[in-house]
């Protein structure tokens, strides 16, 4: 064999070592640069999307057609802001109703008071004619001893004593029934006033405001739709509190810890890192998401972290890709 023959296929046998050591690596290799594999030594950088609180707001304790729905979906709105209003003329009209009911019920406290003092003001008069027939009995008493008077007349002065003491016992009654009707009257009065102030209550539910700042992610009812409890207006999200989804292979989760600090960086905004913190790691492992197509990322075990990110500029939206790069605790003994 000659030499340059020699040459030749030493070369081919290098080139076929290569590619069947690169061939045995690369199902090994693939997972590993999807789900963490340390682009430097020490770190592990993983991918997923931004995603946000998200609550799903409707009108509640009222029924009625949607008059105003200012903002579409993607709208950032501030906290307070009106997001929908319905038809409130009825409500408004209860709320009058009420307000009549109520001036009704003073009205009638006013006049069980005044009943209640022409009342008291008898049992006044009352009590004096009582002790003035009292003193007539006894003048009476003493003449019949001394035969200074006629029994007949004594008999007189002693019932016009018992007839005053009869009418004084029926109008301390009456002073008690008109104390009675006032206390009920100023009942009906409070309750005018707590039912004014629960249908006051209850207009307010007529407009519906962001319990929070954030962006509309779906706008689900239109002008003229009829509202009410349970039914879905708009979607608002929390850019407040963002996170990161991703998952972390099994062979470095142990080498993540929770409360542990992660530098995430977007594609919108390649230059700027986002400061955040490992919130959850899942307890449980599982395998790869289904959008990984291929059959060997799709059997590999992964774990479902979580990343909370500052986001006070508002600037990571829902379903925004993002990268973080979370440092590795080192080895155990």
């Amino acid at each position: 064999m000659s030499r340059s023959r020699a040459l030749l296929l030493t070369s081919v046998l290098l080139v076929l070592a290569a590619g069947g050591y690169g061939l045995w690596r690369w199902p090994l290799a693939l997972p590993a640069a999807l789900f963490g594999k340390p682009a430097t030594p020490g770190r592990i950088t993983v991918s997923g999307n931004i995603e946000a609180h998200e609550s799903v707001l409707s009108f509640t304790q009222v029924q009625a057609p949607i008059v105003e729905l200012p903002f579409d979906e993607g709208a950032y709105v501030a906290r307070d802001t009106l997001l929908a209003r319905v038809d409130d003329r009825l409500y408004r009209q209860q709320i009058e109703i009420d307000r009549a009911n109520q001036q009704v019920a003073a009205a009638q406290v006013a006049v069980n008071e005044r009943s209640l003092a022409a009342a008291q003001s008898s049992v006044d008069s009352d009590q004096f004619d009582l002790a003035e027939k009292q003193r007539d009995d006894r003048r009476q008493e003493a003449l019949v001893k001394t035969a200074a008077t006629s029994v007949q007349a004594r008999d007189l002065a002693r019932t016009a004593a018992l007839q005053s003491a009869a009418t004084l016992t029926h109008d301390q009654a009456m002073v008690q029934v008109a104390a009675t009707n006032v206390a009920l009257a100023r009942a009906n009065e409070t309750a005018a006033a707590e039912k004014l102030r629960l249908d006051e209550i209850t207009l307010g539910y007529t407009v519906l405001r962001a319990p929070f700042a954030g962006v509309i992610a779906v706008r689900e009812a239109e002008l003229g739709q009829l509202a009410g409890p349970g039914v879905a207006i708009v979607t608002l999200d929390d850019l407040d509190h963002v996170w990161l989804r991703a998952y972390v292979n099994e062979q470095d989760i142990g080498k993540v810890r929770l409360g542990g600090a992660a530098e995430v960086t977007t594609d919108t905004y390649p230059n700027k890192i986002y400061r955040g913190r490992i919130s959850f790691i899942s307890p449980e492992a599982e395998f790869t998401p289904k959008t990984v197509e291929t059959h060997a990322e799709r059997v590999t075990l992964v774990y479902r972290i979580r990343i909370d990110i500052d986001n006070p500029t508002h600037e990571l939206l829902p379903g925004m890709p993002a990268d973080a790069s979370i440092p590795l605790l080192p080895p155990g003994p």
